[in-house]
């Protein structure tokens, strides 16, 4: 399953949660990556990611703990 992220609406961010967050429930993301893509994300600007089918549901309840918008892309 393929997601874009395009927000985090919380007004003081975790960017170590969000980043592990990432790295988690992605299927080829490392930690170096993750904490790149929650930089990106945090800018502003949509980031892709993919995740493991087999995590999703806890993936997704994950992402919404920590205030990001996403969309299903796939």
């Amino acid at each position: 399953m393929k997601l874009n992220l395009l927000s985090c609406d919380t007004q003081r961010p975790d960017r170590r949660a969000i980043a592990q967050c990432i790295a988690e429930i992605s299927s080829n993301i490392n930690q170096s990556l993750s904490n790149e893509l929650t930089d990106i994300l945090l800018e502003g600007d949509p980031v892709d990611i993919e995740l493991d089918d087999k995590k999703s549901s806890s993936a997704l309840r994950t992402l919404r703990k920590l205030s990001i918008d996403y969309e299903i892309i796939e």
